[in-house]
């Protein structure tokens, strides 16, 4: 499809469908040269695995421009994956950063043509130092990719802007090229769950990879009473300075979680003028059998069970039924969710992006 872009006076350059029929045009053309790249992968990219497996210092990333923005998410993908990388500007490199390379690093180098000047002034001071070159380029015939030990051939690739000249294609194709390596490497390292949230402890997957114990309110925090009591003595025994939880674990004789009584089961008992259940065992109205979790259960499906079961406090135990703590939906409020008032419950927000939904309401039993 062809577009003019000779404006006529007083009116826009595309009506609403055929910036439609473009945008189409441009999604498509950049997909069909990923989906055409990922076809013609030759073996230099698992050469170019194992180089960056075998590093035993960094991934220097570097590019001009707007394969230098590409090098930069790239960069960023390679070190929360697990691959230490760094990105060196090229024409900050030959005014001093080339400090910054050293014997063991591998350079990575994007450019589209491979005859960028700023980047082919790099390339006599990077082979003097020995460093390999990893290239993603359009072709290996251009200087780049003589220069480079391993080529990744992007080849000819028509950029989506109608003009044919502003990357477009040619970035996007990098782009996912880019992050092939670095997952595909960070696969190869066995780079697990653990490994991921020790690199993202912040925002929502921060949040959603820590473990329960990270978050819930220690057993000295908590209101923990026996089951043989009354109403009355555990509410009076059980009262906590500052911040409380709205719900008090009960255990037996062996120190085991049996049940769970709430604000709102105490609220239910004195709406209804229950004066006689103050004095009666709470084991008789605790709910018995808990939905629980343990310490070492990933937040993101405590905030699951949470919402599930439309609870508002989790139990922790240890494998002997044993509780350790607690799990307290305002605690998870406190880790920067909204209180969505007209739901009923709270939202986990990373920035203005919602998520995770909790709704409040009472304890429910298995």
């Amino acid at each position: 499809m062809s577009m003019s872009t000779e404006a006529v006076p007083g009116e826009p350059r595309l009506n609403r469908f055929e910036q439609m029929c473009y945008a189409r045009e441009i999604l498509r053309i950049e997909g069909h040269a990923v989906v055409d790249l990922a076809r013609r992968l030759s073996d230099d990219f698992c050469r170019a695995v194992d180089r960056i497996l075998d590093c035993r210092g960094s991934i220097l990333v570097t590019g001009m421009g707007k394969a230098g923005l590409v090098g930069q998410k790239i960069t960023a993908t390679l070190a929360s994956t697990g691959t230490s990388s760094h990105f060196i500007h090229p024409a900050e490199a030959v005014h001093g950063d080339l400090g910054r390379v050293r014997e063991n690093d591998v350079v990575l180098a994007l450019s589209f043509s491979g005859e960028t000047d700023e980047m082919t002034r790099l390339l006599p001071p990077l082979a003097a130092m020995r460093v390999p070159i990893i290239a993603i380029t359009a072709t290996s015939d251009s200087t780049l990719g003589r220069a480079a030990d391993i080529v990744l051939v992007l080849g000819p690739l028509r950029e989506a802007c109608c003009l044919g000249l502003a990357p477009s294609t040619s970035t996007t194709a990098m782009l996912a090229l880019g992050d092939a390596l670095a997952l595909v490497a960070s696969r190869m390292r066995d780079f697990g769950h653990a490994d991921f949230a020790r690199y993202h402890p912040g925002g929502s997957l921060g949040r959603k990879l820590a473990m329960v114990d990270e978050l819930m309110r220690p057993l000295t925090a908590c209101r923990v009473a026996r089951q043989c009591q009354t109403v009355r003595q555990v509410i009076v025994q059980v009262s906590r300075p500052g911040r409380r939880t709205g719900a008090i674990m009960l255990v037996d004789a062996h120190g085991q979680l049996t049940g769970l009584f709430t604000d709102s089961d105490l609220a239910r008992i004195l709406e209804e003028k229950q004066d006689a259940a103050l004095d009666m065992p709470i084991a008789q109205v605790m709910t018995k059998q808990p939905v629980t979790t343990t310490p070492e259960t990933r937040l993101v499906h405590a905030i699951e069970t949470l919402a599930a079961k439309k609870i508002s406090e989790l139990p922790v135990v240890d494998a002997a039924g044993v509780p350790v703590g607690i799990l307290d939906v305002t605690d998870i409020v406190g880790l920067g969710a909204r209180v969505d008032e007209t739901s009923g419950g709270c939202t986990l927000h990373d920035g203005d992006r919602p998520t995770e939904t909790i709704p409040f309401r009472t304890v429910e039993a298995t």
